[in-house]
């Protein structure tokens, strides 16, 4: 087990103990941990002592005082500190499983470890779950979770997740039920496996859990060009149908994707509630729209200026009605591009998935002073897209100049940028 820090916060405790990047914490109170969930726990306390091995292997101690809840200041290399637990999974849906060679190393790992799902909001199918990793659940009172449910019919789901331990997913959610651990639920539909009466089933299962389901999230299927599984895409008919029966239940919520696909208006705010599942783009672009209504714009810029949106086709619609707004600043002109996905096949959507070829494409016959791209195109804290080419490499082929949105869900930091000119 390896707590190894990776940078320690300015003006922390971390600092004034001069911890390091590279150093490991071997223990807290003579405890070793095993993640994150063991550190936040041991460091709530008034008196500590920390043993450390430094760089050049020397091991100190130290005894603190500090505030009960006043966190050290040390960000660790990762959330798990043993080994993250994989997914042993073989879904029959599965994105990562169908990518091609070649892409960013990342991109192919598949974990399915409730400590991240619980620390991180990552999904789990718990059919690795021990009863071990239960008695530490319940007796650390852990929640929520983030789980993969999909199906309740057991058959369908060891099926589905071609997994003989998929079968007790509801079991497990009832034993979550039981000891009050919350979770949020998430539903990948694919077309003539899990929809229709078996998303009807599932829906009704999960709403005996009652309160202890936080939210469930209905997302579509991904269907690429390099899927070897004949797997059908949600199609208008499906996303109507499926629209229609999630209405019935409380807390169910359908991702950006079914609407656009059913010809539906995005729903009002209220509709999501707490915006619980963004990452599974449920809410994504009602919460754009809701943020940009609040910002303020400029009514002119001193320089003529033209701005081009590079989105995903589900995002174009939206970013239509921004532009709409943004039109009426004088000297300002834009224009939405959506880049249709050459690499992964005309079903696939979303900003994240953008290779830098097809986004190239789509704009080589394009003028513009500067294209706006979000930052899910690239790698956190980078400038790689997920096919392992640069923003540079983009901007050489284009000749343009970019800007990046870090917030996905606000126009906040272009609308600043565009009150500077």
């Amino acid at each position: 087990m390896s707590a190894i820090v990776n940078k320690v916060i300015a003006g922390s405790i971390a600092e004034e103990l001069e911890i390091e990047s590279g150093d490991e914490i071997i223990s807290i109170d003579n405890t070793p941990m095993i993640d994150m969930i063991d550190y936040n726990f041991l460091c709530k306390n008034d008196f500590i002592t920390i043993e450390i091995k430094k760089k050049n292997d020397e091991i100190e101690i130290y005894e603190l005082e500090k505030d009960y809840d006043e966190d050290l200041g040390i960000v660790f290399e990762s959330a798990v500190f043993d080994r993250v637990r994989p997914c042993l999974n073989k879904c029959i849906f599965c994105f990562v499983d169908q990518q091609p060679k070649g892409l960013r190393e990342t991109l192919y790992i598949k974990d399915d470890d409730y400590r991240l799902s619980y620390l991180q909001g990552t999904y789990i199918t718990l059919t690795n779950l021990t009863e071990k990793d239960k008695e530490r659940i319940k007796k650390m009172h852990l929640g929520p979770f983030y789980v993969s449910v999909h199906t309740t019919n057991p058959e369908l789901r060891v099926k589905m997740l071609r997994n003989p331990n998929a079968g007790n997913a509801l079991e497990n959610l009832k034993w979550f039920r039981k000891n009050k651990i919350p979770f949020h639920a998430q539903i990948v539909l694919c077309p003539g496996i899990n929809d229709g009466q078996e998303l009807e089933k599932t829906l009704s299962d999960l709403a005996e859990l009652k309160n202890t389901v936080l939210s469930i999230a209905i997302v579509p299927v991904g269907v690429t060009q390099f899927r070897k599984e004949s797997l059908k895409q949600v199609d208008k008919e499906c996303a109507i149908k499926t629209l229609e029966i999630a209405s019935k239940y409380k807390r169910v919520c359908c991702s950006d994707e079914f609407f656009l696909l059913a010809g539906q208006e995005i729903p009002q705010a209220k509709y999501y509630g707490n915006f619980s599942q963004l990452e599974d783009g449920v809410g994504a672009i009602r919460l754009l729209l809701e943020d940009f209504k609040k910002l303020s714009i400029p009514k002119s810029i001193k320089k003529p200026t033209k701005i081009l949106f590079a989105t995903s086709y589900a995002a174009k619609n939206a970013l239509e009605k921004i532009c709409k707004k943004l039109g009426k600043i004088k000297n300002l002109e834009t224009e939405v591009i959506p880049v249709k996905s050459n690499y992964w096949g005309q079903d696939i959507t979303v900003a994240g998935l953008i290779t830098t070829d097809d986004l190239i494409e789509a704009l080589k016959d394009k003028d513009g002073d500067l294209v706006i791209i979000p930052s899910v195109m690239l790698r956190p804290y980078s400038e790689d897209f997920l096919d392992g080419k640069t923003l540079s490499y983009v901007k050489e082929k284009t000749g343009k100049n970019f800007f990046i949105i870090q917030n996905i869900y606000s126009m906040k930091e272009l609308t600043d940028y565009l009150s500077t000119l």
